[in-house]
């Protein structure tokens, strides 16, 4: 058997000026790697590149000397007939000009991006719905099958969800509830009004903002870790495992994260809503001179209890979308860690906008019932 000779190369001066790469041996990709960096160190104008004494040459080979003769503008000479037409086929696709795009106005790109969030919007909205009515399925079967309820996951997230955003969520309400008191002694000291700060507190709080920011705050925490914890776990195959097994992953991931965030977002609401108000009370005793027993008496006589009703209807229905939301996206996640932090992001969007979404339908509807 015939060993291949190996590619090589020398330098030669051509009489008529310039210099001659004498190439030899079998050009393959085999045997070439060397050859490669050499030739791209041949310093001084190169005329020619002599292929004659070259015994093999594969596409790579043809390559390699088709640019090298375009890097040095050298002729290729004394290649052989298979040779020659390997380096033509290599010459012609880097000789292709690339296809030009095609113009498109700045106005058909702005419809055609409008358009294309539109149909994702849609296409996400339905999936989501179809999301939703796999979990209530899955409650249902663990209602009939009270055995395969994972009540001890349903403890851990109550830790997750509730007591450990006890911190954060009571310093901003109680910061909120400053901050209400603030501005509304400012604007109602222009007309000696100053007594209706304790309206405004109380109402504010009770109804709206405790229970929307805590929704915020939560879906800020607890929905972008549900879809982290999810997301990682699709990445990782542990969700397909659990299908592989047997075991269902709404029912053993989805359900007790979401039946947490309901019964942990009243609860967190009354907290938020308790400090909020401490905090008004506080600012309306040390700016306004009302005392304690005054602003309590006050408030018990201007705060309807429809208000806090209001706040507790609401806010078992933000929890529910808060960790459908964060575990829908979690779901949603395929291929890398990258696709784990948009879909963690999604889910914080997605949560805060659907709760603004349902917030401002429940203002108009209990405004409609008379709990106004």
């Amino acid at each position: 058997m015939v060993m291949a000779k190996p590619a090589n190369f020398v330098v030669e001066d051509s009489p008529g000026g310039g210099r001659i790469v004498r190439l030899s041996g079998s050009f393959v990709i085999a045997s070439i790697s060397d050859v490669d960096g050499q030739l791209r160190d041949v310093t001084g104008p190169v005329s020619e590149i002599d292929l004659s004494a070259v015994d093999q040459m594969d596409t790579v080979g043809a390559w390699l000397v088709h640019r090298t003769a375009k890097f040095y503008a050298a002729d290729i000479t004394g290649c052989a007939k298979d040779a020659g037409r390997l380096i033509d086929a290599v010459s012609g696709v880097d000789a292709a000009e690339a296809v030009p795009r095609p113009h498109v106005s700045s106005l058909n790109r702005f419809l055609a991006e409008v358009g294309g969030g539109v149909v994702v919007g849609i296409t996400t909205l339905l999936q989501f719905l179809g999301f939703v009515g796999q979990v209530v399925k899955a409650f249902f079967i663990l209602m009939m099958n009270p055995s395969r309820f994972r009540w001890h996951a349903v403890v851990q997230h109550f830790d997750m969800v509730g007591v450990r955003a006890l911190g954060i969520v009571g310093l901003m309400s109680f910061l909120i509830g400053i901050v209400i008191a603030q501005q509304g002694a400012v604007q109602l000291r222009q007309f000696g009004a100053e007594i209706f700060t304790i309206n405004l507190i109380g109402r504010l709080t009770l109804r709206e903002l405790g229970i929307l920011m805590t929704a915020i705050m939560v879906a800020g925490r607890s929905g972008s870790a549900f879809a982290a914890q999810i997301g990682t776990m699709k990445i990782t195959e542990e969700i397909d495992a659990m299908r592989t097994i047997g075991v269902v992953p709404a029912e053993a991931l989805v359900v007790p994260r979401v039946i947490a965030s309901v019964i942990m977002m009243p609860l967190l609401g009354i907290y938020a809503s308790l400090m909020s108000i401490i905090g008004g009370g506080i600012l309306c005793w040390i700016v306004l001179d009302i005392p304690p027993a005054t602003f309590v008496q006050r408030l018990r006589e201007v705060t309807p209890l429809t208000d806090f009703w209001v706040g507790m209807i609401k806010a078992p229905i933000f929890g529910a979308i808060i960790a459908m939301a964060g575990c829908f996206q979690g779901m949603q996640v395929k291929g890398n860690a990258e696709d784990v932090g948009l879909k963690t992001t999604a889910a914080v969007v997605q949560a805060i906008f659907l709760v603004i979404v349902l917030d401002a339908f429940f203002a108009v509807f209990f405004s409609e019932i008379g709990w106004g």
